[in-house]
């Protein structure tokens, strides 16, 4: 019954915002999400769950989303675990959202911790993926502490066009070792952010628990 009465109320609010999104503005927005999965990391990723729900029930037709894993080797398609692009047709995009949702539901109650953390090789997937996309909004949510971690004989000193994308970071926690050199944390920040913008890109930190400006961060 509990179960009934939560699609019901999913459903519901879905509906809700396909009514108070219905203006054609921004369609095909395209949103690729790297979530970390690597080290005690992975506890955090209820809160990635619903960043998702809060971006997935504001999407419209036409707008696609995908979902990547941080792991140990990202640069690679195998981590890529959700992939949509939402029909144009209201009632079959309500339907794609609810199975997304589960889709989502399934990844996080499944995850497995990953030893190393190759963050630049999700951020190159995410970037060779949106440079096929055609559409009119790109962006790049990365969930993660930033503290990248490389497999001995990885090569990951690439040059990458951001041009024309977002990149949201988001859940940015403090690492033990930043706490007693906070320098620690705003190099990583800083190194990133100049990397971004280096190659043509926005950079922003949200914080998590700020639903409302992500969504119209990637949602513009």
């Amino acid at each position: 019954m509990k179960r009934l009465l939560a699609g019901g109320f999913l459903a519901s609010l879905i509906l809700t915002q396909l009514v108070s999104c219905s203006d054609s503005k921004g369609y095909l927005r395209a949103i690729y999400m790297l979530v970390d999965t690597s080290g005690t990391y992975v506890r955090e990723i209820q809160q990635a769950n619903r960043i998702i729900k809060a971006i997935v029930v504001r999407m419209q037709p036409g707008d696609s989303f995908t979902l990547a894993r941080i792991d140990s080797d990202s640069f690679s398609e195998k981590d890529i675990i959700i992939n949509v692009t939402l029909d144009m047709r209201s009632s079959k995009a309500n339907r794609q959202r609810i199975a997304l949702i589960k889709d989502v539901n399934k990844f996080i109650k499944n995850v497995k911790s990953s030893r190393y953390t190759d963050i630049t090789g999700g951020v190159l997937q995410a970037l060779e993926y949106l440079g096929r996309s055609d559409a009119a909004n790109k962006s790049i949510i990365i969930f993660s502490d930033m503290k990248e971690d490389l497999k001995k004989g990885q090569i990951r000193n690439i040059p990458m066009n951001f041009a024309d994308i977002n990149v949201v970071s988001v859940n940015v926690t403090k690492l033990k070792s930043d706490s007693r050199d906070p320098r620690k944390y705003f190099k990583r920040l800083d190194k990133w952010k100049k990397r971004v913008k280096k190659d043509g890109g926005e950079w922003r930190v949200i914080d998590a628990n700020n639903f409302r400006k992500i969504v119209s961060t990637v949602m513009n």
